[in-house]
């Protein structure tokens, strides 16, 4: 054979040859790639499994902790979802982990995690159910503990089971590393092969890819003494074995180097991953047992601040200061005492309150030198990097955290401060509602003893007023199971203001009812009274007609005295009417002086009035609300002045109205002074509060010198304020007192004008002291052979009526309820006038009044409604029932007649 042919032969073999193993090598090399593929793959996937699995046990912790101490809101649902959540992704988790890691020891790690899982997860559904059965459950100490325990075994299975996953990668590499020596060596030995064979055969052949093989061996040798993540590249310009070797080569290395490439990726984000983790679980466990903000920015700050490596910081809270929120610094981690101590920022005021207004983090690069100082005892530097977080909770800045370093904050502390504020956040929001509810707590403890404390004065009103009537004790039982069922309401504030209401209803209707059983014999006492003590046939002696004016004065204070029960009921629940309108300055003195005169005669104590020459000759105010007031502090001032004088100043001043006198903001106004100043026994600095509450004196106890009941100074002070005015008080024990009531001063001329027009009904106030015009003779003709029905089931009350209309020769029919009343009226269809009682058995009155108006003939008819229930519907619901007029008891007789006069003129015209 020839050489040539020989030569092609040994050439066309040896490519033959050298095709073959390339072929077999890159088969084998792209089988070890994908095989290493797979592999790492496969490991990445558990590793991820063992992370959630990490994660997820750091979570339940939490997530439990939510679910035994929140109530039923939004944060429990959450966390029971998230619970949930978690128990899937953890079975998951450790499910893929057994069937894709099948070595024994890892099988036995998972194993017992999979049994404390399944534990704890007991624990976890005994504690929701318990929960759910009840809002007011406690976990028990005890069983925390034990949870606690089990959950804290699961994290180090947990952590081995992560860490034996990462040592299988690791060794993974290696042996993939050695497969890829092997084969290095492989093509170590097919070179040294093609050479011989190349040398042996043909010089020409190996002069001729001398070059090219010495390139590729440099670049293999390079290679296999090198790392994977910068594989040197074989540059062959010539086509054929030795140009595709060198192309699959840089193709492998392009691929081993992307591999290598990925592991470190995978590693470090791993790695990453587990230190955010533990991070954060670090910071999820000390937070729990912290119960107020102030302590858990403490603890929170010095937690985190060395954590992400940094060097100082500082927590602002935010806080409500005069309707304004502020962000207040409460803490701070190595930070100088005399820096921004008392600082605090509004939203949008410096980088701290911007931070709290655009809700994102502010990051500040290249801090200058001046700008903060971090120290220690050896000396001081600048940070390099600041950074300003705004802790929120639902969309809601709650705080804001300033974090200084000397190093650059990378992206994993960045993810961290992330992490932990969602979870402050969090937790500050459960602390200010856990101090919100305590509050409210108290609130509601306090309104149940105030509760308590009116049930019981209610109940001591009730026991001595008892004796007055049999009728009292079914509603003085009926309130007492009112107010035990008050005593044992402990639960939601607004059912307590339903109770009160119940019981507010209870007491105005016991005090009307108290009105009209006290009413009923005190008016037939006062109509015979004032009868007798007009002595007409002159048949009594004038030691019998004192007699009967000590009755009739008598029966008046008894009368004044249910006046004053009344008005104090009636401001206590607010239905106290005042009635504003020009009022003539003029005819209040001129009452005054009408009234006090005649009593300062008789006590023989000097009564003068000083008038400011400023005074206007009228102003708006409740003309008899004022008199109420003076004639309360006359009285007072007259009692308790035996000898000297009384006094009483009235003049324009420019008073300076505060919050505790006038309910509004300081400032100067217009005001009448009507000062009432005694020369009497004086008042003790400490008892001058005391005196306006109600049946409260100076001198409380039961051997004391003056009388009274206590009511007086605690109405005015109440009418008083309903006029926007106040009452001030100056004494001096054993020199006298001064009482001025402070009204505002109102222009009528600037006040518009008012449309007046004039009633002939009395006035519904029982305290009015209305001129009455004595009955003359023209009266009397009117009245005469006027028939008038009297509809009243009281006998004392149809006998006096009877006897006073007698004296004026009416003649007079009687009913004792409505419906003997209509019966009546049917058979005496010239009556001329009807005088209709309210609370009546059988038929009341207002029944009555209504089948009367019923018929045709009666629609005219006049019909005074008498009622002893004076409260303040009961004028409108007298009118609504068909009424013409109405009149409270007991009855002034001159007014009853002066009405029938008005009503009966009416008729006829």
């Amino acid at each position: 054979m020839k050489l040539k042919t020989k030569l092609y032969t040994s050439v066309g073999f040896l490519l033959l040859f050298i095709l073959i193993i390339a072929v077999i090598l890159l088969n084998m090399l792209e089988q070890t790639t994908v095989k290493m593929n797979d592999v790492v793959n496969g490991l990445n996937e558990r590793i991820e499994k063992a992370s959630v699995m990490k994660y997820e046990t750091s979570r339940i912790g939490l997530e439990l902790g939510l679910i035994v101490t929140d109530r039923y809101d939004e944060a429990h649902l959450k966390a029971e979802h998230d619970w949930e959540e978690s128990q899937t992704n953890i079975h998951a988790a450790l499910e893929s982990l057994q069937q894709m890691d099948t070595e024994v020891k890892a099988q036995e790690l998972l194993a017992k995690y999979k049994t404390l899982h399944q534990s704890y997860q007991n624990m976890g559904q005994q504690a929701l159910a318990a929960k759910k059965m009840s809002e007011k459950f406690d976990f028990p100490e005890s069983l925390w503990q034990e949870a606690e325990l089990t959950r804290n075994r699961m994290l180090q299975i947990a952590n081995l089971v992560s860490v034996l996953q990462e040592q299988k990668l690791k060794s993974e590499l290696f042996r993939t590393k050695d497969t890829y020596n092997l084969a290095v060596t492989m093509i170590y030995i097919y070179l040294a092969v093609a050479l011989f064979i190349g040398i042996g055969f043909t010089y020409w052949i190996i002069r001729g890819v001398t070059n090219n093989l010495n390139k590729v061996t440099d670049v293999m040798r390079n290679a296999a003494t090198g790392n994977f993540e910068l594989i040197p590249r074989i540059e062959i310009s010539t086509k054929g074995e030795l140009g595709e070797i060198a192309v699959s080569f840089n193709r492998m290395a392009d691929a081993l180097e992307k591999h290598s490439l990925r592991e470190k990726q995978l590693k470090e984000e791993a790695e990453a991953g587990s230190w955010l983790n533990g991070k954060i679980a670090d910071i999820a466990t000390i937070t729990p047992e912290v119960e107020n903000v102030q302590e858990l920015a403490e603890v929170f700050i010095s937690k985190l601040v060395p954590m992400a490596g940094a060097s100082c910081g500082i927590f602002y809270m935010k806080e409500l200061e005069d309707g304004e929120y502020y962000f207040k610094k409460i803490s701070s981690y190595a930070i100088m005492d005399d820096l921004n101590n008392d600082s605090r920022y509004r939203f949008g005021e410096s980088l701290i309150g911007q931070c709290a207004l655009e809700k994102r983090p502010i990051l500040l690069n290249d801090v200058p030198d001046d700008y903060l100082k971090i120290s220690s005892g050896m000396g001081e530097s600048p940070p390099k990097n600041i950074i300003i977080l705004p802790v929120q909770n639902e969309d809601e800045v709650l705080a804001v955290m300033e974090i200084a370093s000397f190093e650059i904050f990378n992206p994993l502390q960045l993810k961290l401060f992330e992490a932990t504020l969602d979870h402050i956040g969090n937790r500050i929001n459960r602390i200010l509602n856990h101090e919100k509810v305590e509050k409210l707590l108290q609130e509601s403890q306090t309104l149940t003893e105030e509760l308590q404390a009116q049930s019981e004065e209610l109940q001591l009103q009730q026991e001595e007023l008892r004796t007055t009537n049999e009728k009292l004790e079914e509603q003085y039982d009926a309130l007492k199971h009112k107010n035990e069922e008050i005593e044992k309401v402990k639960g939601v504030l607004e059912e307590k203001a339903q109770q009160l209401e119940v019981s507010s209803q209870y007491k105005s209707e016991f005090l009307a009812n108290m009105s009209h059983e006290l009413r009923t014999p005190l008016n037939s006492l006062l109509i015979l009274a004032k009868i007798l003590s007009e002595n007409k046939e002159g048949n009594l002696s004038e030691k019998q007609e004192e007699y009967i004016r000590t009755i009739y004065s008598s029966g008046n204070d008894l009368l004044h005295l249910i006046n004053d029960v009344l008005d104090l009921a009636k401001v206590e629940s607010g239905t106290l009417d005042i009635n504003t309108k020009e009022v003539e300055l003029c005819d209040v003195l001129g009452f005054i002086e009408q009234q006090f005169t005649p009593f300062a005669d008789q006590k023989q104590v000097r009564f003068k009035m000083e008038l400011d020459p400023s005074l206007p000759e009228s102003f708006q105010t409740d003309e008899q609300r004022l008199q109420q007031i003076l004639k309360n502090l006359l009285s007072n001032a007259f009692k308790f002045t035996d000898n000297g004088s009384v006094t009483l100043k009235v003049e324009k001043v420019l008073k300076e109205i505060n919050e505790a006198s006038a309910k509004g903001n300081p400032r100067r106004m217009s005001m009448l002074a009507f000062s009432v100043i005694d020369t009497g026994i004086g008042i003790d600095q400490e008892k001058q509060k005391v005196i306006f509450n109600a049946f409260q004196q100076a001198d409380g106890t039961t051997s004391r010198k003056y009388g009274g009941t206590g009511l007086g100074l605690s109405i005015s002070r109440e009418i008083a304020l309903l006029l926007d005015g106040f009452i001030e008080v100056a004494s001096t024990k054993g020199e006298g007192s001064t009482f001025t009531l402070y009204l505002p001063y109102r222009d009528p001329s600037l006040s518009g004008s008012n449309l007046a027009f004039e009633e002939a009904a009395i006035s519904l106030y029982e305290g009015s002291d209305t001129d009455i015009t004595p009955i003359n003779q023209r009266t009397k003709s009117n009245l005469k052979n006027k028939k008038v029905l009297i509809v009243d089931d009281d006998i004392r009350n149809v006998y006096a009526l009877t006897v006073a209309l007698e004296i004026y020769e009416m003649e007079i029919i009687v009913a004792e309820n409505g419906r003997e009343g209509l019966e009546v009226l049917q058979n005496h269809p010239d009556t001329d006038l009807v005088l209709m009682d309210i609370m009546m058995p059988e038929m009341d009155g207002f029944e009555a009044m209504r089948q009367i108006r019923r018929l045709p003939e009666y629609k005219a008819l006049p019909i005074i409604a008498l009622t002893a229930k004076a409260m303040k519907q009961s004028r409108e619901e007298c009118l609504e029932a068909g009424a013409t007029d109405y009149i409270s008891k007991p009855i002034n007789v001159e007014q009853l007649l002066s009405l029938m006069q008005v009503w009966l003129y009416s008729k006829e015209k």
